[in-house]
């Protein structure tokens, strides 16, 4: 099976690019399956009901988020209801959504989706090796592909989990920084890694927000707002193929595509 993965999406470019571009993209790339990080879908920050529910509509199998998870809390039910999304596995029993996702692709395939944040540089969360641990074994053993987004700040936290979890998961694959890396491979258990697999947004811009305000205010202090950039808008993420009857990763390769801004 196949497997597109999209990093952040950052604004309503993001939104827009990924609505426009994804249902011809599954037919291109033969995709059984596209999940998306959406943790920055709303103005750079959060997810709203309306854009989940767009971008489902138009060709998102499953939706993982981060450290900006609830900063719209109309966002909360469907963290709680709907079965195509989860919260970090890491983050407190008590905090709303799902530790992990199954979706089943159109030739039936199970795919079980979960999301890990880092430690380092980040808010305070559980150990997310704990976490990794508790949540795989809640996995049923015939669900054999089985997809992590590492939401993290350090590409050593990354390394670390991608290590930890190798031929464990079909797919660990970095976002939260907006930068592709260049570091796609297969690890030796099986694994596709990637450290990031970079945003999907405006590219002309610092990690999604326009230059100017955030360079104002980097070298003065004077606080300005930072808007969403909106030029050289680009789907970025990770093609993967997998082996539904081991779920082992048999190629990853990184994917990046601009949007001319026509729907």
């Amino acid at each position: 099976m196949r497997l597109l993965f999209l990093g952040d999406i950052v604004g309503k470019p993001g939104v827009q690019a990924c609505v426009a571009m994804v249902p011809g993209l599954r037919d291109e790339l033969q995709t059984d399956l596209v999940i998306v990080n959406a943790e920055n879908s709303a103005d750079g920050s959060g997810l709203t009901v309306k854009q989940f529910q767009k971008l489902a509509a138009n060709g998102i199998d499953a939706f993982t988020m981060g450290d900006h998870i609830y900063r719209k809390r109309e966002i909360i039910p469907v963290l709680q209801k709907d079965p195509r999304i989860v919260k970090p596995a890491n983050y407190p029993a008590s905090a709303p959504g799902k530790t992990f996702a199954i979706v089943e692709t159109a030739s039936g395939i199970q795919v079980a989706i979960v999301s890990l944040m880092g430690r380092v540089y980040m808010r305070p969360v559980d150990c997310p090796f704990a976490a990794a641990d508790r949540v795989l074994a809640e996995i049923p053993e015939n669900v054999k592909v089985r997809f992590v987004d590492l939401h993290a700040e350090a590409t050593s936290d990354k390394q670390l989990l991608g290590r930890y979890l190798d031929g464990r998961v079909s797919a660990a694959l970095g976002t939260h920084t907006h930068v592709p890396t260049a570091d796609a491979r297969i690890l030796p258990g099986g694994t596709a890694f990637m450290c990031d697999v970079g945003m999907s947004g405006a590219y002309e811009s610092i990690i999604g927000r326009e230059i100017d305000p955030v360079m104002q205010t980097t070298l003065s202090f004077n606080p300005t707002f930072f808007h969403v950039a909106s030029k050289d808008v680009r789907l970025c993420g990770a093609v993967i193929d997998i082996d539904p009857e081991t779920g082992k990763a048999t190629s990853i390769e990184r994917f990046e595509r601009s949007w001319n801004g026509n729907a």
